[in-house]
């Protein structure tokens, strides 16, 4: 089984078009006291360590746009425990081989990270149990059923929770006349017409990104297990087992691609050459009123272009149905440590301090200014995380269902969307391949 897990990432492990290419990072590796393996065989537990003895801890991330956030929190533990040594080592290009040979060689890293959802269970065997810990009563719901296995184990820690919108530029909707964000799919035609009427693109895209479709498409299969009287993870494993075809679910046959036909219609020319820092800008310069497929990483890059830019967020109209229109929030990274480490009892004891301390719950919104994983931790001082606090005391959040589904499907997935948006495939001759592609990569368990 190991290997057939190990096989089975043949795409990227982590999010790292919608979360590592979406938050700026190059194609450059960067290697932070670069660390080697780690020994073995201590069993891990919430358990009293010595806190004399020297240990070190080697870290393996992805994640370089939180070098910086990483090595403060590191400094810190530094002075409540001065024995422990942290050694963070940041790769992203071929981060997932360099993992995949790590372990085959017995070399696991004590702490390395992996998507959450489906991949939870694709590293199981490697991984701590966190189920009783004091990190795993901190997180949120939400968050935590991201990091938990199909057996209820959790067995991941959040680098962050997320936020998955459509976004939309206030000035421009206000220029046009549109005084409510559209919910519906007839309301969205309208601000559309209006938009036009005023001369504004009302759509900025990054269709030459293959993760971007993940994040759109998401929104649809909530809505689609909502049609169906389900939750989305039972739909995605119809989906995987091959129960069941997109023929069923009109939101998924119809309306999913009539919204992707609807923003090249009406979006920035040549979609399938506009990257993410190209969707970006044609966003932060008023080049178009609503940005598809992106999240709550994009925030400052916008405002670094345009830093006055009021910036909303909504959930995709779906349908005619306003309560199917939702933000989607959760989890979708996940460190892992390695329960063979013959450190794993002091990492665990790191995290819980780390998620649990005052300076552990502010870290995340004021060090590495992301949305906190965890319980009763402030916002960052960002427009985003405050407007989704504001939606979430009278609206429910949406299911973050590219979690029950791998990379290696949704990486295929988006080369499909490219293709059928290119002309070279037809509507059904993508579906077709979309359904196969989800029977061969969708689960940890091919």
């Amino acid at each position: 089984m190991k290997g057939k897990r190990i096989m089975a990432l043949s795409a990227s492990l982590l999010l790292a078009g919608g979360l590592l290419a979406g938050c700026g990072g190059n194609n450059t590796n960067n290697a932070v006291n670069n660390a080697g393996g780690t020994n073995k065989g201590a069993n891990a537990g919430n358990t009293a360590t010595d806190s004399t003895k020297p240990v070190t801890i080697n870290m393996f991330t992805a994640s370089p746009e939180y070098t910086d956030a990483f090595n403060a929190y590191i400094a810190e533990y530094k002075k409540v425990k001065p024995n422990v040594t942290i050694n963070l080592e940041i790769m992203q290009a071929d981060y997932n081989t360099v993992l995949k040979s790590k372990i085959a060689a017995g070399s696991t890293p004590d702490v390395f990270q992996t998507t959450a959802g489906g991949d939870i269970d694709t590293f199981a065997e490697y991984s701590a149990d966190l189920t009783n810990e004091p990190l795993a009563a901190a997180m949120t719901d939400a968050v935590r059923s991201n990091m938990t296995s199909s057996d209820g184990k959790v067995l991941g820690l959040p680098v962050k929770g997320n936020l998955f919108v459509l976004m939309y530029n206030k000035k421009l909707l206000a220029d046009a006349g549109i005084t409510d964000v559209p919910k519906t799919t007839a309301e969205l035609d309208d601000a559309i017409t209006k938009l036009e009427a005023k001369g504004i693109t009302p759509f900025a895209n990054a269709y030459k990104e293959w993760w971007v479709w993940k994040h759109i498409f998401q929104h649809f299969v909530d809505a689609a297990a909502t049609d169906a009287g389900i939750d989305a993870k039972t739909l995605v494993g119809n989906f995987i087992a091959g129960d069941t075809t997109f023929k069923d679910h009109p939101m998924l046959y119809n309306n999913f691609f009539n919204f992707i036909d609807t923003t090249i219609k009406h979006g920035t020319d040549k979609p399938l050459e506009r990257d993410s820092n190209a969707e970006v800008s044609d966003f932060a310069l008023g080049k178009a009123a609503f940005m598809t497929g992106k999240g709550a990483w994009d925030e400052e890059a916008i405002k670094k272009i345009t830093p006055d830019f009021d910036l909303g967020i909504a959930g995709y109209p779906v349908s005619d149905k306003p309560e199917q229109s939702q933000i989607i929030t959760g989890a979708d990274q996940a460190l892992r440590i390695n329960k063979d480490s013959a450190v794993a009892a002091q990492t665990i004891e790191f995290f819980n301090w780390l998620y649990t301390s005052e300076y552990g719950k502010n870290w995340f919104s004021t060090v590495a200014k992301v949305i906190p994983p965890i319980k009763d931790a402030p916002m960052p001082d960002l427009q985003m995380p405050k407007e989704m606090e504001e939606i979430l005391k009278t609206e429910k959040s949406g299911d973050l269902s590219v979690n029950y589904s791998l990379d290696t499907f949704h990486q295929k997935f988006g080369e499909l969307m490219q293709a059928y948006i290119g002309g070279s495939k037809t509507k059904d001759q993508a579906i077709d391949e979309i359904q196969k592609a989800w029977i061969q990569f969708g689960s940890a368990e091919q």
